[in-house]
């Protein structure tokens, strides 16, 4: 027999004095909480019965990770997307030019991102495409880089690409076949001595090109030239065709003091869309 039925029984049956039932009431208090009873944060009792407040997410939850404060930007700032589907790679243009694309030519849910010069060095930039997870490929210019080429190696190791975009970032149309050819093969050169793999592709200073443009890049071992659909500036989108990204679109930013900003609008914009980051080096 429990202590609570016996403790009424007897205060029932009236042989308590005012003490007694004051020390009684307190062990009733006392035995209702081990008997089931529990308090709430502020101490209030709460029956029994009621049901159990909800588990708040925090880094004591056992399997949750902590929502870590960084320079800018959380943990919990950054999408998650879905894995990719596999590549589809698109047919390779023959006549001794390479294609120059705006977008990859697929209905499959999936975007690129791609990060040009590398002038300005921000502290967040490589933690942050590491922490995001996702593959991003890097268009290097080799004066902007020369100072630091340490600085990348963090983002390569996350999964980063490094490809080429010219020696000086000068407008290359118009330029004679000499100078064109110098700018492109001499930037894939020596990111090739910096970070230990020749570039295959190839984006041109502000988007401008012509036929030479095309060749020389086909010369220098480019497989294909790049422009694109979307660019990010102080963290906002502005789209080419419409108010979303669409489906191989190629959307491009630069390493600028507001990296943080542009970075994560640009993930933003395709979880918004239904597309997941995929590697442009994986389609060409």
């Amino acid at each position: 027999m429990s202590i609570l039925p016996s403790v009424r029984m007897r205060v029932a049956a009236g042989w308590l004095d005012g003490r007694r039932l004051t020390a009684v009431a307190a062990a009733l208090t006392l035995a209702g909480c081990s008997a089931g009873g529990a308090r709430d944060h502020a101490g209030a009792s709460v029956p029994s019965w009621a049901p159990a407040p909800s588990p708040s997410v925090s880094a004591t939850t056992p399997g949750a990770k902590p929502d870590r404060q960084h320079d800018g930007w959380r943990d919990s700032d950054i999408p998650v997307f879905p894995p990719a589907p596999p590549a589809q790679k698109i047919a390779p243009v023959a006549g001794g030019k390479v294609p120059y694309l705006l977008r990859i030519p697929t209905t499959q849910k999936v975007a690129f991102i791609t990060i040009d010069d590398g002038f300005v060095k921000h502290p967040e930039a490589p933690k942050l495409i590491a922490a995001a997870h996702v593959p991003v490929t890097l268009f290097l210019t080799t004066d902007a880089v020369k100072d630091d080429p340490g600085f990348f190696k963090p983002m390569i190791e996350a999964g980063a690409v490094v490809e080429a975009h010219t020696i000086s970032h000068p407008n290359l149309r118009g330029k004679p076949y000499a100078v064109q050819k110098h700018q492109i093969c001499g930037s894939a050169d020596r990111l090739a001595q910096w970070y230990g793999r020749r570039p295959v592709l190839f984006r041109p200073p502000f988007g401008n090109k012509d036929a030479t443009t095309l060749t020389a890049s086909h010369d220098c071992g480019m497989k294909a030239a790049f422009m694109w659909k979307e660019t990010v500036h102080k963290g906002k989108v502005r789209y080419q065709e419409g108010h979303r990204v669409q489906p191989g679109d190629i959307i491009l930013m630069h390493f600028r003091e507001a990296f943080v900003d542009d970075f994560l609008a640009a993930l933003r914009a395709i979880h918004k869309a239904g597309l997941t980051p995929a590697l442009l080096e994986d389609y060409v």
